[in-house]
């Protein structure tokens, strides 16, 4: 934090800081930030033409929401490492290879969050390994099917819809691996 930074607080999983700021057209200000470690999210592909997706309960949102796994970078891990991590803990497997699709700001108005996105094939089953607060249930479908989770508005996890969407890109392009 620079000099023209205080900080309001500091959370296991955030802080937040208000931060005086001079704005590339010259207006100073202070905004409310909140600094965030990053995360990474896959898409894993059980096959060429279906992907594991879980429900996971988000109590912020006080509902199961569609998901593809993903989870904070801890201190000093990269976000491949975090990765191969999350995909082994939420759903029990490992992958042979991995792909970066995209990394996306979360909501740049106010936080530094970037989630890193990959695509996973070549699956082979492991032990899935939860968080005591991680309630989740695994769920294969095709593909198509997960896109459409995300036509019909059934899929609202921004990370979620981004990466099915760029892997479905990717994969009808013959860029995935």
């Amino acid at each position: 934090m620079n000099k023209n930074s205080r900080s309001i607080y500091r959370g296991k999983v955030v802080n937040l800081s208000l931060e005086r700021v001079k704005l590339p057209n010259g207006f100073i200000t202070e905004l409310e930030i909140i600094h965030h470690p990053g995360a990474a999210a896959i898409v894993p592909f059980i096959n060429a033409d279906h992907v594991i997706l879980i429900k996971q309960y988000r109590h912020a949102v006080g509902r199961y929401l569609y998901e593809i796994p993903a989870g904070k970078l801890m201190k000093g891990e990269s976000p491949l490492r975090c990765a191969k991590r999350e995909l082994e803990e939420e759903i029990g497997y490992e992958a042979q290879r991995f792909q970066k699709l995209a990394s996306i700001y979360t909501s740049p108005g106010f936080c530094n969050e970037i989630i890193h996105i990959f695509s996973a094939t070549h699956l082979v089953k492991t032990v899935q390994n939860l968080d005591l607060c991680e309630v989740l249930e695994v769920i294969e479908v095709p593909l198509q099917k997960a896109l459409h989770l995300i036509q019909n508005g059934k899929m609202q996890d921004a990370k979620s819809i981004i990466g099915l969407i760029i892997a479905s890109w990717w994969k009808t392009h013959k860029l995935l691996k």
